[in-house]
């Protein structure tokens, strides 16, 4: 079993996260999903990111260190799209991280103040045509991480894994959880 700490997108704590945590605790897997909007869910993802904005990403990250507050070191650090700023900061700066799971997001490792800790195994999963990432920073993420893995889907939807969007994307999702599952059990 792994402890893993996983953070919503901007549209917020959706059925489509809880479900996707639900899986992964399915596959035996101690999982905890902090709510950084205090209940709030936004219909469209630019809603949602104004209301990110208008609380400010500092503030979202600091949230989410303090949800992870709680956890044991070695967790596993996970977010989808904004999520994976919290999840990426702490998997960076926090000692005893086993690893972090960036689905639809990643950040360059400068912007935490360190590199990528050569002990932290990383899995990132974005598609090809994303808008709302940047695919070269996600690359040199991987590169910079060394042995990570960095999965690239066909299309340009950006929340593929959230079975509450209409984006959503069954075949690529399952491959997402699938590939999600075996890292986790890897790392257990």
């Amino acid at each position: 079993m792994t402890h893993v700490i996983l953070f919503h997108h901007a549209q917020g704590l959706t059925e489509g996260v809880a479900e996707f945590a639900q899986r992964l605790r399915d596959a035996g897997h101690d999982v905890v999903v902090p709510d950084l909007y205090d209940g709030l869910i936004f219909d469209t993802i630019d809603a949602g990111v104004a209301h990110a904005e208008k609380t400010g990403f500092d503030t979202i990250i600091e949230r989410g260190e303090r949800a992870a507050d709680t956890m044991p070191l070695d967790t596993v650090y996970a977010g989808f799209s904004l999520g994976t700023l919290p999840a990426q900061k702490l998997a960076q700066t926090r000692g005893g991280a086993r690893g972090a799971i960036l689905f639809h997001g990643g950040v360059p490792a400068a912007m935490f103040g360190s590199d990528w800790p050569a002990t932290v195994a990383l899995q990132l999963h974005v598609t090809a045509e994303d808008e709302w990432i940047e695919l070269l920073e996600v690359e040199q993420l991987a590169e910079d991480a060394g042995a990570a893995e960095l999965f690239i889907y066909p299309g340009s939807a950006h929340l593929v894994a959230d079975s509450s969007l209409n984006e959503y994307d069954e075949e690529i999702a399952e491959l997402i959880l699938a590939r999600a599952i075996a890292f986790l059990d890897r790392l257990a």
